[in-house]
Parts: structure tokens; sequence; C-alpha cells
């Protein structure tokens, strides 16, 4: 993964360059909740990816899939996170599975 281009996305990336100060506040955030969560790692990411899809947040489905492709989740349970929120959700779901399969995919 050295050699690939970030899979943070352009907003993120300007956010954290051009507010230093509030991205590392919002990290510690981030941490904390995950810190505060009854859930694993796994189970934390798979039900983040099934939101990332219901709000069309494709943007950051990548760096997410990738995490979660490190933490041992297979291209089927990436498949079904992203599915999960087909009843609530609808069809939009699935306009983000094409790019959570192509960073599962990606070397």
């Amino acid at each position: 993964m050295e050699n690939q281009p970030t899979l943070i996305s352009k907003a993120f990336q300007t956010f954290m360059t051009d507010a230093p100060q509030q991205a590392q506040a919002w990290g510690k955030v981030v941490q904390e909740l995950s810190q505060a969560s009854a859930l694993d790692a796994r189970t934390r990411g798979l039900a983040y990816l099934a939101v990332m899809a219901a709000l069309r947040l494709e943007s950051g489905i990548p760096f997410h899939v990738r995490s979660l492709k490190e933490l041992g989740v297979s291209r089927d349970e990436v498949i079904s996170a992203i599915l999960v929120g087909l009843p609530a959700a609808g069809h939009v779901v699935t306009q983000c599975l094409s790019v959570a399969l192509a960073a599962y995919d990606s070397d």
C-alpha cells in the first residue's frame, strides 16, 4: 500500500491540513468514542460502513474498507455491511457497493 495514492478523501485531507487544531480535536473525540463502545473493532467498523453507505458518504468508504480488510474482514462481510441498510435506506446504499468493492479488491 506504500505506492498507492492516499485513501483519505480530498475533503478530509483539507480538513487536516487547513484546520489542524480542529482535526486534532476531532481525532480525540473519535478515539474516545471508539474506546467507549462495547463493540469490537470489526463489528464497529462494519456498522460504521453501513451508516456511511446509508448516508451516501462515498468519499470515506475506501479508507474504512481498507482498514476493515486489515482487520481480516472478508469481501462478503463488506457486501453485507453495505447492504444491511437496504430495507431502511433503500437502494441508495447500492451506490456505495462498487466503491467499497473497488477499495477491497485493490492491493
